[in-house]
């Protein structure tokens, strides 16, 4: 079952957003002092509530995408392959990430006024139109829900990260880290409520309900959220892409590993429900297992940023993503009841959330800061094709639907993270061999 996924788009926001404040900070043009950041009061703390609400409704619409996987799966698209499904949401992720490379200046230029009326309108009318797709169309529910979603999503989510940045520098990630807690939020709620409505209404109307739930959500942003700061002239094109990275071999090897490790790492928020239905585990557990993985990853991408700021982005990523390999490997793929897959659902998502949430930030340990933002663009839009074709990939080994394809899925997956994490550890050792060393 798919989630986090969103999350890591969630995390593409995260610094992309975070580094357009910083290049604002760092225009010669305009010079801001500490004092010159609130650090809190209502305007600003508003403006938090609004940008959480943006990523409840986006990133937690995307996250519960696991629940549609399980539901086309077993009914609204039975004759289509898991992989073709996947790749459904697999397809709004990588448009999220890609679209991520001109948001950021897009909101530079024309503030929320139009960007967040973009985006609602947008998820809306992609919702409405995925309520009125029909069963066993796969072409309709492409289009609806993976590629307009998907195009239209990141004009909400990247400026609800930049506009925070406006009131906050000493307590910025603090802040983030609350609206990055939205999408976990959304996470949760959303997977539950379409796991109750889809046998109650019925699936045209549990969507139109989840449409009505992001227009409320986006309304309430509309009305409480503010930029502070000025606004600037769009940045050219040429300024967007930043391939100047790749001439530093510490970018170049976490994009490496990086790109390994996403091409596992969403496999168990896709695929844990359908395998936990498939081994017998009761109907009151299987359909919450997702919701427990985007809890979870709460924590951990909560905690993730606080520890890294501590001791070192890098410090902390490497454990963090080598022990989510692990669990894959030591967990679900011998699990054979409902206790070791709840077990593993929250440990992972524990360790996953923390790899979401700092990897971005570990592109500004060798990153100028005024190329900060193109740079983190340019190396997720790299990371969009391993998001792209992970989980389709890993819904490859599925043909017949036995356990055992499951094993060889939860080894690819395994083995991915593994082999990525190992690859982002020696990018740590490219910065310095003092393992103490705060990197």
């Amino acid at each position: 079952m798919q989630s986090t996924v969103a999350e890591s788009k969630e995390t593409v926001s995260i610094v992309t957003q975070t580094s357009d404040v910083e290049r604002r900070e760092s225009d010669p043009s305009t010079t801001f002092k500490e004092d010159d950041f609130p650090e809190g009061g209502t305007r600003a703390w508003l403006t938090v509530v609004g940008s959480f609400l943006v990523y409840f409704a986006s990133f937690g619409m995307i996250n519960s995408f696991g629940t549609f996987q399980d539901f086309y799966e077993k009914d609204y698209l039975s004759d289509s392959p898991p992989s073709a499904i996947a790749f459904i949401g697999s397809l709004q992720i990588t448009l999220l990430y890609v679209g991520g490379l001109f948001t950021g200046p897009l909101f530079d230029a024309f503030g929320l006024q139009y960007m967040y009326p973009l985006a609602a309108l947008g998820s809306v009318i992609s919702l409405i139109a995925l309520s009125f797709t029909h069963p066993q169309q796969i072409w309709q529910q492409f289009l609806s829900q993976g590629v307009l979603f998907g195009l239209v999503v990141g004009f909400g989510t990247q400026p609800a990260l930049a506009v925070v940045g406006h009131y906050f520098k000493r307590r910025r990630a603090l802040a983030m880290g609350i609206v990055a807690a939205g999408s976990s939020t959304g996470g949760v709620c959303f997977p539950i409520m379409f796991t109750r409505l889809f046998q109650k209404i019925g699936y045209a109307w549990s969507v139109r309900v989840g449409a009505l739930i992001t227009l409320i959500c986006y309304g309430f942003a509309m009305l409480i959220s503010r930029p502070r700061l000025p606004r600037r002239s769009l940045t050219r094109l040429s300024q967007l892409v930043d391939l100047d990275g790749f001439k530093d071999p510490r970018y170049s090897v976490l994009l490496a590993g990086t790109f390994l490790v996403n091409l596992g790492l969403y496999i168990p928020y896709f695929y844990l429900g359908p395998f936990a239905q498939l081994i017998g585990v009761s109907s009151t557990v299987h359909p919450y297992l997702l919701s427990m993985i985007n809890g979870a990853s709460f924590v951990g991408r909560v905690l993730g940023g606080q520890l890294a700021d501590r001791y070192g982005r890098l410090n902390v990523l490497f454990p963090a993503t080598l022990i989510a390999g692990v669990l894959v490997l030591a967990m679900w793929l011998p699990a054979q009841g409902a206790a070791p897959l709840i077990v593993f659902a929250c440990l992972y998502g524990i360790m996953s959330g923390v790899h979401i949430s700092v990897c971005p930030a570990v592109i500004g340990n060798f990153s100028p800061t005024d190329r900060l933002g193109a740079r983190i663009g340019t190396f997720f839009a790299g990371i969009a094709v391993a998001t792209l074709i992970g989980t389709p990939l890993g819904g490859a080994f599925l043909r017949h639907g036995v356990v055992a394809e499951y094993h060889n899925l939860a080894i690819f997956s395994g083995v991915m993270i593994v082999a990525g994490a190992l690859i982002i550890g020696g990018a740590r050792l490219l910065c310095t061999r003092n393992l103490k060393a705060k990197w």
